[in-house]
């Protein structure tokens, strides 16, 4: 039987999950945090990667030790430090500053289909990866990111592409990732030896 099914995710040990909602085939990593959050069909996260307030596609790889929708500290207040806002963590009578949770969640980051995004990179809250990019190894995006685009660095910038544009707009709408399970499996084959002109060439109506 295959370890992946569509009902429901597939959780490794010391995973803590917080309010968000996953797709079929969906599997996430040892002591991963996913919080406020929604994973599209088959996309997975490796080992100790940290998910917030995100958006996340199909068919997205997800490394360890990443990290998306990084949340931010107050910058224009005295102290930068969580009391401000976690002030019940230190005193009786203080309550939590609801006003600053409900903007963290707000600050969505949206995660495209077919996406790869590296082990130990960093994505900025409001950030969008288009459909196909990849972010390398370590790199920290704080800008969007356009389909099929390979971007590097701190902060990232764009490294080449992963796609020509012609070949990733087709791709984009061929939609392969909505394909039903039945399909994909069918087109296995096709998948693993043609190359994405080819399978384009094949697969176009």
């Amino acid at each position: 039987m295959p370890r992946l099914n569509k009902n429901k995710p597939f959780l490794h040990p010391d995973c803590e999950i917080t309010e968000s909602t996953f797709g079929a085939y969906v599997e996430i990593g040892k002591g991963s945090r996913v919080a406020y959050s929604e994973l599209g069909d088959y996309s997975y996260c490796d080992r100790y990667a940290d998910i917030a307030n995100a958006q996340v596609g199909k068919f997205s790889n997800i490394a360890a030790f990443s990290r998306i929708g990084a949340t931010d500290h107050p910058l224009d207040t005295a102290s930068c430090h969580h009391f401000l806002y976690r002030s019940d963590d230190y005193w009786a009578d203080a309550g939590r500053d609801e006003a600053f949770f409900a903007h963290r969640k707000s600050r969505v980051a949206f995660i495209g289909h077919d996406t790869w995004i590296g082990a130990g990179a960093m994505i900025k809250p409001e950030v969008t990866l288009g459909d196909g990019a990849v972010v390398a190894s370590g790199a920290v995006v704080t800008k969007d990111v356009d389909p099929y685009t390979i971007v590097a660095g701190t902060p990232a910038k764009p490294l080449r592409l992963r796609q020509p544009r012609e070949i990733a707009d087709r791709l984009i709408a061929l939609a392969w990732w909505d394909w039903s399970h039945g399909a994909l499996g069918g087109a296995l084959d096709d998948f693993r030896t043609l190359k994405a002109e080819a399978f384009l060439e094949k697969y176009e109506s």
